[in-house]
């Protein structure tokens, strides 16, 4: 009964935590995105130390 006045109502929670997630999922990307471009440089070295040393 309270799914059926719900949809009368309007009113769709599965709508709005889909939207949450997306939001967080964005914002992980960005800061991933923003951490590669500064940190890019010094991964890389790492990386290829580690990668002459084997």
């Amino acid at each position: 009964m309270t799914q059926l006045l719900a949809h009368l109502i309007g009113r769709d929670d599965e709508g709005q935590g889909l939207a949450e997630y997306a939001l967080i999922l964005a914002l992980i990307a960005i800061v991933a995105i923003i951490a590669l471009i500064f940190l890019g440089g010094q991964v890389s070295t790492i990386l290829s130390t580690v990668g002459n040393s084997i």
